[in-house]
């Protein structure tokens, strides 16, 4: 099987997988997602809990030395600190002694929890079972770590022979079940049947959906990428690091530092490399990763041992033959059960028989913080304002829900390689998984190689591009003198690019990243030196153009045209755009997908308000008619969900016989479903294929516009990528992200002159918005000089200065203008408003070129509450 630059489905990163396990694990993922799209119960393996599990005491190196340790068991996974409930009874483990407990387990807020056996609840008078914490988050006290009886093992060993592993946990159990094995398989640990069934069949509540499962994907990859940048395991966990040798620019600091664009590089004889870890008291290392650098294959290395212990009495663990296709994160050590003092990472052999080596880093998980980012408590009501499909779900279930999610998008990382790119045929199959593609942590790094792999030289000289946009503006007043908008700064830019007789140089935008300007332009009558500031000018009026941002102007093109919503007062998607089912100019369509792909590129951004409908179909997902649609058409689908359910009298009276087999496309043009459906008409029998017709045409009216945008895309973006990202992921990249945070606006506004508490009322009030309710619509200014200056916000009643520092506007997104236009007084309380394109000083003393900056904040956000 080929592979796509990643290691095998253990995780380990080098190939020493079988090819039966993978074609089991991708067997099994399938029928997962098929499971996932019907609604079904998920597979008994993915569901898989031991029925007995044993612990024993980790003790706590910090605190005072001692021969036991008490344990306070609970009736529920209880308390988190502060709470008044006491525990049930007290149990004593002494020194190397065992706890025995079910497999199941249950985070929350205080940590993780584990059920006792009846065995050991049975040990206390009148003790069934219960719960005890095996691990509190945050804390430095005794733990719980889970060990292999010693009495099992024996007794495996007997049957199946000394290399014999115990199968106890639910990947061993897919393993198992779907992959093809010779000889005598062996017998998992017993299943405890109750738990199974709770994650099976509890954890779907009644009427659950395949909509409300993407929707806990994007709830649950919204709170990781929030967590993981609070966490940084290697600095908790971490005393120091030593290596062989280093280069004066290239220290060992840089494996540490979390910076793409850094490394360590060594400097002495090949297969005399290492880098050791001095751990922290405790810490069990549950997963070690090595982060590759690629730029040159002869420092990869190719052939790595791993040694750990004492510092003076160091043993092997592992050798790793690192696959020649891996260029990302390769995993070299994993499933740690005891403490190691120190980790040693040998060297022994790089690519092509290089010389030194290259890391851009190291990192690793320890054992006691796996699956901290998932606990029950992040699933309570207040958290779940923004995800309207889970509010009312009772917590308990959306969290086991959760944990078969992240154990189906955890196998799924393990076999990604092997699925990219996408053939058309299993492109069906395939869409169930793309929802959960962003949880998987491999997919970012996939996506990253497969740009830089396909990467080519930029142009020596940027190509010079005569632009009138004053004939632009006068066409956007009158777009009707013109139809075929020639005037307009798209068909301008598209016209100096072209291949022609004096231009036969095309542009290819595969560029790195780093090249940011695509050409360069010369602004007749302005007078205007174009340093960068000129081209993102004319992407903004490309954008512009395609998808006019206010609903009050006409649409300057052909080739969008605005959704029925832009219409309708009570959707809440009333500001997008559909390609035009009637424009037939498809070259163009194309450039637009060049573009599009050369923004995914760069750090440039392509504003289109396009909906998940268009999204999609260029992602390659699935459409959903009653989600997808109605951000272009709320009211026809409510009209079909009513017509679905009409009894025949309400029918007759409503429609009678002028219903017919007739739809209108975005367009405003009427296309008949069937021969002669203007004077066909449907009758109530019939009403269920009227609906599908409908359904169908207005799906694909815009098919072939679409299917141009994405050979377009495909020009500039490998396959493999359209593959790897969602929609939501390829919107972003395209357009940048639309939704401004909390924390964004932390790290760059500055407050001069106010008191903690008042600034603290402030960001407690903007966290409670939306993202609707947060209309921050900036424009980057583009003049020259700017860059490192402030420029203030004045508040009114003689309220101090805020400042805002140029590195804000790249971050605010042109598409929260939309928002700018909200009633919510919450969302009035605070607002920027976009710079102007003067030149000079303005009123408030800006440097030249801002335009003015006075800005308003409402002082009610900063009074004390009552």
């Amino acid at each position: 099987m080929r592979q796509w630059g990643c290691p095998g489905p253990g995780g380990g990163g080098g190939g020493g997988e079988a090819t039966h396990q993978v074609l089991g694990r991708l067997r099994f993922l399938l029928q997962c997602s098929e499971c996932f799209r019907r609604a079904r119960p998920l597979p008994a393996a993915l569901c898989y809990v031991p029925c007995e599990v044993q612990y024993k005491i980790c003790k706590d190196p910090a605190a005072a030395a001692s021969s036991r340790s008490l344990l306070s068991v609970w009736d529920s996974p209880g308390p988190a600190r502060g709470s008044k409930r006491a525990a049930r009874a007290t149990i004593e483990v002494r020194k190397g002694g065992c706890l025995r407990a079910t497999g199941e387990e249950y985070r929350n807020s205080a940590g993780l929890w584990v059920k006792l056996s009846k065995v050991t609840a049975g040990q206390r008078p009148g003790l069934e079972e219960g719960w005890v914490l095996a691990q509190r988050f945050g804390d430095g006290r005794d733990k719980l770590v889970p060990v292999d009886p010693v009495e099992r093992i024996q007794q495996q060993h007997q049957t199946f022979g000394t290399d014999y592993k115990p199968v106890a946990s639910w990947e061993q159990v897919v393993d198992l079940m779907y992959s093809m094995q010779l000889g005598e398989k062996p017998v998992p640990v017993e299943p405890d049947e109750a738990v199974v069934q709770k994650l099976r069949y509890k954890s779907m509540p009644p009427n659950w959906s395949y909509e409300q499962d993407m929707e806990l994907g994007r709830f649950l990859y919204d709170i990781t990428e929030t967590e993981q940048h609070c966490k940084d395991c290697v600095k908790d966990h971490l005393n120091g690091i030593e290596v062989s040798s280093q280069l004066d620019d290239f220290k060992v600091s840089h494996l540490t530092d979390n910076q793409g664009d850094t490394y360590w590089e060594s400097s002495g004889s090949p297969g005399q490399h290492w880098v050791r870890l001095h751990m922290k008291k405790g810490s069990i290392i549950m997963k070690l990763w090595l982060m590759l650098n690629a730029c040159i294959n002869s420092y990869v290395p190719r052939r790595v041992a791993v040694y750990g212990g004492p510092a003076n009495r160091l043993q092997h663990l592992r050798t790793v033959l690192i696959n020649e296709n891996s260029y990302q994160d390769v995993c070299i050590l994993r499933d740690m059960k005891t403490h190691v003092p120190v980790l040693e990472i040998r060297i022994l052999e790089c690519r092509e028989q290089g010389y030194n080596v290259r890391l851009r880093g190291i990192k690793f998980k320890s054992f006691w913080e796996r699956d901290l980012n998932l606990n029950a408590d992040m699933f309570q009501a207040a958290h779940l304002v923004r995800y309207p499909l889970l509010e009312g779900v009772d917590a308990d279930m959306l969290y086991h829900r959760a944990v078969v999610i992240q154990r189906f998008t955890q196998l799924l990382d393990s076999v990604l390689g092997y699925l990219i790119p996408i053939s058309d045929e299993s492109d069906s199959t395939f869409s169930g998984m793309k929802p959960f593609l962003q949880l998987c942590k491999l997919g970012k790094t996939l996506v990253t190689h497969c740009l830089q792999s396909s990467e080519s030289k930029p142009p020596r000289m940027l190509p010079k591009l005569l632009i009138n946009r004053q004939l632009a503006r006068e066409h956007r007043a009158h777009p009707e003198l013109d139809p075929s908008g020639r005037n307009t700064v798209f068909t301008q830019v598209y016209e100096n690019l072209k291949p022609s007789k004096t231009n036969n140089h095309l542009l290819n935008y595969r560029w790195p990243q780093t090249h940011s300007q695509w050409w360069e332009c010369d602004f007749t009558t302005e007078g205007i030196i174009d340093n960068g500031g000129g081209f993102r000018d004319c992407l903004t009026d490309i954008s512009e153009e395609l998808c006019p941002s206010s609903g009050d102007v006409p649409v300057p093109l052909p080739f969008f045209v605005r959704t029925s919503n832009q219409g309708n007062s009570s959707s809440d998607t009333r500001d997008m755009y559909v390609p035009n089912p009637s424009c037939k100019d498809f070259p163009k369509y194309e450039w637009i997908g060049q573009l599009m792909g050369a923004a995914l590129r760069s750090k440039e951004i392509l504003v289109l308000a396009l909906p998940s409908l268009v999204w999609k179909q260029l992602s390659g997902e699935e459409v959903i008619w009653s989600k997808d649609f109605a951000a272009v058409d709320v009211e026809l689908v409510k009209l079909l969900e009513m017509l679905e359910e009409v009894d025949r009298e309400a029918f007759n009276f409503m429609f009678g016989k002028e219903l017919t087999y007739t739809t209108v496309r975005s367009d405003q043009r009427v296309v008949e479903l069937i021969p002669k459906g203007a004077s066909t008409v449907v009758r109530f029998e019939d009403r269920m294929e009227f609906i599908r017709l409908v359904q169908k045409a207005r799906l694909e009216e815009s098919k072939e516009q679409v299917a141009a945008i994405r050979a377009g895309l495909l020009c500039v973006v490998p396959q493999a990528v359209l593959d790897l990202l969602t929609w939501q992921e390829l919107e972003r990249k395209v357009c940048g992200n639309p939704e401004v945070t909390v924390d964004e606006l932390k790290n760059y506004i500055t407050f001069e002159g106010f008191d903690s508490s008042r600034l603290q009322q402030f960001w407690d009030a903007l966290k409670n918005f939306t993202s609707g309710e947060r209309p921050l619509s900036c424009s980057s200014p583009t003049g020259p000089g700017l860059q490192g200056r402030s420029f203030p916000l004045e508040c009114p009643l003689a309220f101090p200065t805020l400042k805002v520092t140029p590195a804000l506007f790249p971050v605010l997104s042109q598409r929260t203008s939309a928002a700018s236009s909200s009633s919510s007084p919450a969302a009035a309380a605070f607002r920027f408003s976009s710079p102007s394109t003067q030149t000079g000083p303005c009123e408030s003393g800006c440097p030249a070129g801002c335009g003015p900056a006075m800005q308003t904040l409402d002082p009610s956000l900063l009074s004390p509450k009552p």
